[in-house]
């Protein structure tokens, strides 16, 4: 198994931790991970954007031409994705903040409210929290569930702990809110 995930957003949606998170609870199940944070100069409300790999065996790039699963938790992460998954592929997307939801037929498309799932428990920032339930729902082979609650405390920062309980809820609920689908 070898899964290229792209996950995108605004700064200050948790797109870099959501990569990080995926990439240390792969690591603590003995998978090789790579992870490519990148983003824009103004940070918080700017674009970002990380590469993700997370394989069986080791991995000879870190560069993702075609990803196989891309997380875009805003408008123009979906324009600027969609065109770049691979046939076959799984793109899910927040649909409490895309307006023109993607169109390709050849995917697997899956529409999640992530943010709303997030306003429900009295945050908008645990957006990305959702996006990794439906994931792991989706692509149970990637990381468990377990493992993902286990390296959450070593992931966020000791001042932000707090919020894992919170963090957790968003993230069962984006896993049950998500159901399986077949491939495109």
């Amino acid at each position: 198994m070898t899964e290229e995930l792209i996950i995108a957003g605004f700064g200050g949606q948790g797109v870099l931790l959501t990569g990080k998170l995926l990439c240390v609870a792969a690591m603590r199940q003995g998978k090789q991970v790579s992870h490519i944070p990148s983003y824009g100069a103004e940070m918080r409300g700017g674009t970002a954007n990380c590469s993700v790999v997370i394989s069986d065996e080791e991995i000879a790039s870190p560069v993702i031409e075609k990803p196989s699963i891309v997380i875009a938790l805003n408008g123009p992460s979906v324009v600027k994705f969609e065109p770049r998954v691979r046939p076959g592929g799984l793109l899910i997307w927040n649909s409490s903040l895309v307006k023109n939801p993607p169109t390709r037929k050849d995917l697997v498309l899956i529409s999640l409210d992530a943010t709303d799932l997030s306003l429900k428990e009295g945050t908008e920032r645990a957006a990305n929290m959702a996006a990794i339930g439906a994931l792991l729902k989706l692509k149970p082979d990637i990381v468990s569930v377990n493992a993902v609650e286990a390296a959450l405390d070593e992931v966020i920062s000791a001042r932000n702990r707090k919020h894992n309980p919170v963090n957790l809820r968003i993230l069962h609920a984006g896993f049950e809110k998500t159901h399986k689908v077949d491939a495109a």
